[in-house]
């Protein structure tokens, strides 16, 4: 069976089910006859989205008066890697609700544990979770690394983002998509280049980008548990590293805005804010809503970490496989936007206009951005 994650959190728990001979049966009936619902829903909402024309959705895009905007400076260009962060400090920037969802119990920490329903299993569950994760910790059987950089870059194409080496010479170009869905209530069509001043403008802005993991030594541990025939613990183990990735991203985040960028230096933000992503600028990942091109990765890759290689990691202790996907898996990436406007956004479906200037921008054919688009055409192929 093939079982499409929302979240890469839930993988885990899908993954168990799948294995296992007593659920697998039910559990693949089950979601065959969701996707069939999907798939009929889908098509009917497709056809009654109304989308504008390419032209017209960069005629929509939100505008900005970049006379009276001033980007602020980060205290540093290029990358920074950081070393064996503190795993106790990253603990507390956990974010336990996907965590839960991973183990398909469905819920909002904490009040997951006195829920009637899934409470008891859920106390269970936690407790299990704290006793690794101090073991994890105390004997230091993981390790979490980043890298993180920023870097001048300016708008161009409307849709894509020139970013510069610190002599002004162009060290990459990234291409990004544009909402094209008819709004109703008078919002403006989004495209993450929107975030950044134009090349035209004259001002010299910035972008950032960063590769975050806690699965060093994850995947050795995970596998020597499922070696002694103790899966339980093997899948605990993969799914406190995922959440500790996701909490060294959220504590980096916070730094950058704070300290290292320092466009929101007197931030004081609780963890539930944080989870709730009340902070200023955003840091989408390729591959997700916003920026949707798993492909993309590539480039950021290149700009953090250029001594990795497909299935070869560098500094970051990352690397990405011929599919994009990051390995260890507990690993996060993306980008930084600091514009006091930009906000977390889905592109949705896109028509053959856009994915043209699109493939033409990244000089690739077509057919290969409709492949890596595929949930975001608005058409046949």
């Amino acid at each position: 069976a093939v079982v499409y994650v929302t979240d890469a959190s839930r993988a885990v728990g899908v993954a168990t089910t799948l294995l296992s001979k007593e659920m697998k049966p039910d559990y693949a009936t089950k979601i065959r006859e969701e996707y069939a619902m999907i798939r009929e829903r889908t098509a009917n909402r497709a056809a009654r989205t109304e989308r504008l024309s390419y032209e017209k959705a960069i005629e929509a895009k939100p505008q900005f008066d970049w006379s009276d905007y001033a980007p602020v400076k980060p205290t540093f260009t290029g990358c920074k890697v950081l070393e064996d962060i503190d795993l106790r400090t990253l603990a507390e920037y956990i974010d336990w609700t996907p965590f839960f969802i991973s183990w398909d119990l469905a819920g909002k920490y904490p009040r997951i544990l006195q829920d009637e329903v899934v409470g008891e299993a859920a106390t269970a569950l936690f407790a299990d979770a704290q006793a690794m994760l101090n073991k994890l910790i105390d004997e230091k059987l993981i390790r979490a690394r980043a890298v993180f950089g920023f870097w001048p870059a300016n708008q161009v194409a409307h849709d894509d983002l020139e970013v510069y080496g610190d002599n002004g010479e162009q060290l990459a170009t990234l291409h990004h998509l544009r909402q094209q869905t008819v709004k109703t209530d008078g919002k403006p069509n989004f495209s993450l280049a929107d975030f950044v001043a134009p090349k035209e403008s004259g001002l010299t802005d910035y972008v950032g980008g960063f590769i975050t993991t806690a699965g060093i030594g994850a995947e050795e541990v995970a596998k020597a548990y499922q070696d002694a025939g103790d899966d339980y613990n093997s899948i605990m183990v993969k799914a406190l590293a995922d959440r500790l990735a996701e909490a060294c991203a959220e504590w980096l985040h916070q730094r950058v805005r704070t300290e290292y960028w320092g466009y929101d230096k007197d931030e004081a933000l609780s963890n539930e804010d944080l989870i709730r992503e009340q902070y200023k600028g955003i840091r989408p990942a390729p591959g997700y809503p916003a920026c949707p091109d798993h492909t993309e990765k590539a480039t950021l890759f290149r700009l953090l970490d250029p001594q990795a290689d497909f299935n070869k990691p560098g500094q970051s202790g990352v690397f990405l496989t011929e599919h994009y996907a990051m390995f260890p898996t507990a690993a996060v990436s993306g980008w930084y936007f600091a514009h006091p406007k930009a906000q977390y956004f889905a592109v949705g479906k896109v028509d053959k206009d856009q994915i043209e200037s699109y493939s033409q921008r990244k000089g690739q054919d077509i057919e290969v951005s409709e492949r890596w688009l595929m949930p975001n055409l608005g058409y046949d192929i």
